[in-house]
């Protein structure tokens, strides 16, 4: 369901919270786990700077933001509190009621949330965002469900790629670049 630059435009001039699936969007979908000293396992991520500045920019930029997640994880606590996310969901295998939970919280409607995932979990968020994409190495079924494929992969910029495009439609990008060539 690709949509044209002018819809997109008008989709994204609306948005003012950038919700993320974790695992396959603000990584690139791997998971290790690392022997511990004393035994057992610690989980370990691996998370892309440029997404991270990329939503500093955003918050920067008067966006909030939020991340839904499938599993729980102390690495991903640690980066939400690094980038000040403003809302966190983890441990939701079905996401839709914490969706609708984040969206009461922040009172906005569908329309004012840019939903970003990567598999099929995600689908039910991205068929009511305002404005739905999807990571160019997701699962092919949202293609059809989406307005937005990035052309970045998840966990390798899409994250940044996307919330340029928002600000660049809101009118907010040029401003952005202005202060670092400067």
């Amino acid at each position: 369901m690709q949509i044209s630059s002018t819809e997109f435009r008008k989709r994204a001039q609306k948005v003012k919270l950038l919700l993320m699936d974790v695992d396959g969007v603000l990584t690139d979908g791997r998971i290790y786990y690392v022997p511990a000293p004393r035994g057992g396992f610690i989980e370990t991520k691996t998370f892309h700077s440029r997404d991270g500045l990329g939503i500093r920019i955003a918050h920067e930029s008067g966006l909030k933001s939020g991340v839904l997640s499938g599993r729980r994880s102390p690495v991903v606590e640690h980066r939400i509190k690094e980038l000040g996310i403003h809302f966190a969901r983890q441990g939701v295998l079905e996401k839709l009621e914490p969706y609708e939970s984040i969206l009461r919280e922040a009172r906005l409607p569908d329309s004012a949330v840019c939903y970003m995932g990567d598999d099929l979990v995600d689908l039910p968020i991205l068929k009511r965002a305002g404005l739905a994409v999807g990571v160019s190495d997701g699962h092919p079924l949202l293609r059809r469900h989406v307005h937005y494929v990035t052309r970045q992969p998840g966990g390798l910029g899409a994250v940044r790629e996307t919330i340029e495009l928002i600000l660049a439609a809101q009118g907010k990008l040029s401003a952005v670049l202005e202060h670092y060539l400067r």
